[in-house]
C-alpha cells in the first residue's frame, strides 16, 4: 500500500479531559487547517504522512497545539525524546552553547570530547572510539563504509558483500537503502547492487524458523561465498516490529562473523540509550558487535548520531578522510550531553525496564480486543508493535492500522503513521519518563479502539 495522507477536514469528536489528554476542538483544530494546507502546498508530498496536528509545544510526555488540545505522546517524536519533551536541562545547555559557539566543523572543542567520553561510558569494550555525525542514515553508511574498506583490505575487491535482513530499515540515503530489506524503498535504485544481500529476519512471525541454519542456507541459495562477506548488519529490533534477535541466533551470528572475518554491526538507531530497558539493545543478546550505529534517542531531539567501534576499525581512515560538516555541532553536542546525563541521573533505563511488563501485557490485551486482527504483538522495554493483518494470515492490513492511529489522535493519544511490512504496524514508544498510570491510560484507549476495529 502506498503511504496515505491524513485528511485535513476537521472532524467533530467527543471531548476528552483527563490529566494526560485534553481534546477541546474538532480534529484537526479548525484554526490549524489553513497552515496545514499551506504546508502541503509548499512541501513535497512525502512530508504529509503524519497526523494533522500542528505541534505548538511539548513538555514531558505531552504534546500541545495552540488551541487547548493536549496529547499523551506515544511517539517520542519517532523514538527521539527519550528523556521527555522540553527538558529545562537540555534547553539551558542549548542556549549556553549557542551563545558561545554554534558551529565548529571538525575543529577541536572541549564539548566534543566531553560528549564522546560520555557516549563511550555507556558502551562495553572494545567500543571505545566514537565518531559523531548528524543522522542515523549517516551512521549506518559509515558502518557500511568501514566494513567494506576493511573487507577489501583483507580479502581484495571480492570481500565486499554486505549482508542485511528482510524488512530491515537502515535509513533513507542510497547506501542505507541498498542495505535495507524493504523492496518498496528500493524501486528508485533500479537494478540493485548484487553485493548487497538480504536474508530472512528471525522474527518468529513471517519467518517462523528462527534457527541460524536459515541464515546459512539463504546465503547458499543466493550463491554467496561466506569468505566474500565483509559485514553483517541488523537492527537489534526491527523498525517494523519490536522483536529482538533470539539470543541463540545472535551468538551464532557472532561466531559466524568471527569465523569468516566479517564485521558484526548492530543498528541501534532506534534501540540505543535506554529504549529497551538497557543502554543498547544488544545487551539483551549476550554479544558485543564490532560496530554500533546510534541516533534518535542519543540527543533528546537535536540532529546528532554516532558510530561506536574499536580503535583498529575506527582508525582505518586518516585525518580528514571521514568527516561530516556538522559532526559534533556544539549546540547538538550540548543537548546530547544533557540528555545522556538525564538518562543516567533519573534512572530512565531502569524505568523502561520496570514498565516492560506493563507495556507487554497491555499490548496483549489490545491484540486480544482486536479479535485476531492484530496477529502479532511484540514489546521490549518501552517500545511495542501491533501488526494488523487480514484474518488468519500474515498479510498486512494497513487500513486498520491507519484507522487505529487516526482514532487515537482524535482521542488524545499521539502516534506516528503506520510502519513496517505493507504499512500494517502500529508502534508504541512513549518517552522514557512516562509513569505507569499514564502508560496504562494510553493503552486502555488503544484497547478500546482495537475492539471497535475488530
Amino acid at each position: 500500500m502506498a503511504s496515505k495522507e491524513f485528511p485535513l477536514e476537521p472532524v467533530t469528536v467527543p471531548l476528552v479531559d483527563t490529566p494526560n489528554r485534553k481534546i477541546r476542538t474538532a480534529i484537526p483544530a479548525p484554526e490549524s487547517v489553513d497552515t496545514l494546507r499551506r504546508m502541503r502546498a509548499c512541501e513535497p508530498r512525502s512530508m504529509g504522512g503524519q497526523p494533522p496536528v500542528l505541534w505548538d509545544r511539548a513538555e514531558g510526555v505531552h504534546v500541545h497545539d495552540a488551541w487547548g488540545n493536549q496529547w499523551l505522546d506515544f511517539s517520542s517524536g519517532v523514538l527521539v525524546a527519550n528523556s521527555g519533551h522540553g527538558r529545562r536541562e537540555i534547553v539551558e545547555a542549548i542556549n549556553e552553547a549557542a551563545g558561545r559557539l554554534y558551529h565548529a566543523y571538525c575543529f577541536p572543542t572541549a564539548l566534543r570530547l566531553e560528549l564522546e567520553e560520555a557516549i563511550a561510558a555507556f558502551a562495553p569494550a572494545p567500543l571505545n572510539k566514537v565518531f559523531l555525525l548528524t543522522t542515523g542514515s549517516e551512521a549506518t553508511e559509515a558502518c557500511l563504509k568501514l566494513a567494506r574498506t576493511r573487507g577489501m583490505a583483507l580479502g581484495g575487491p571480492e570481500k565486499s558483500v554486505f549482508v542485511t535482513f528482510t524488512h530491515a530499515f537502515h535509513g533513507r540515503t542510497m547506501g542505507a537503502q541498498l542495505a535495507g530489506g524493504i523492496p518498496g524503498l528500493k524501486g528508485w535504485l533500479g537494478d540493485c547492487c548484487p553485493r548487497f544481500v538480504n536474508v530472512p529476519f528471525p522474527d518468529g512471525f513471517r519467518q517462523t524458523d528462527v534457527s541460524f541454519a536459515v541464515f546459512e542456507e539463504s546465503l547458499r541459495a543466493q550463491g554467496v561465498d561466506p569468505a566474500r562477506v565483509c559485514g553483517v548488519m541488523t537492527e537489534t529490533f526491527q523498525g517494523c516490529n519490536a522483536t529482538l534477535l533470539p539470543q541463540a541466533y545472535a551468538k551464532a551470528l557472532r561466531d559466524w562473523c568471527d569465523t569468516h572475518g566479517s564485521l558484526l554491526i548492530f543498528d541501534e538507531v532506534q534501540a540505543g540509550f535506554g529504549r529497551t530497558g538497557r543502554a543498547f539493545g544488544f545487551e539483551h543478546l549476550g554479544v558485543v558487535p564490532d560496530l554500533a550505529a546510534c541516533g534518535k534517542g542519543i540527543s533528546g531531539g537535536m540532529p546528532l548520531s554516532a558510530v561506536l567501534g574499536p580503535e583498529a576499525l575506527m582508525n582505518l581512515y586518516g585525518p580528514g578522510e571521514m568527516t561530516s560538516t556538522h559532526s559534533a555541532n556544539p549546540v547538538c553536542a550540548a543537548a546530547a550531553l544533557a540528555n545522556l546525563r538525564l538518562i543516567r541521573s533519573e534512572g530512565l533505563m531502569e524505568n523502561a525496564a520496570a514498565l516492560d511488563p506493563v507495556l507487554r501485557e497491555g499490548s496483549a490485551r489490545i491484540a486480544q480486543a482486536s479479535g485476531g486482527r492484530i496477529a502479532r504483538h511484540d514489546s521490549v522495554g518501552l517500545v511495542a508493535s501491533l501488526q494488523w493483518t487480514e484474518p488468519g494470515t500474515t498479510t498486512p492490513d494497513p487500513e486498520r492500522a491507519w484507522e487505529m492511529i487516526n482514532r487515537s489522535v482524535q482521542r488524545g493519544v499521539m502516534l506516528f503513521a503506520p510502519v513496517g511490512v505493507g504499512g500494517g504496524a502500529v508502534k508504541i514508544c512513549p518517552p522514557l519518563v512516562i509513569d505507569e498510570a499514564a502508560l496504562r491510560e494510553g493503552l486502555e484507549v488503544l484497547e478500546t479502539i482495537a475492539a471497535e476495529l475488530a
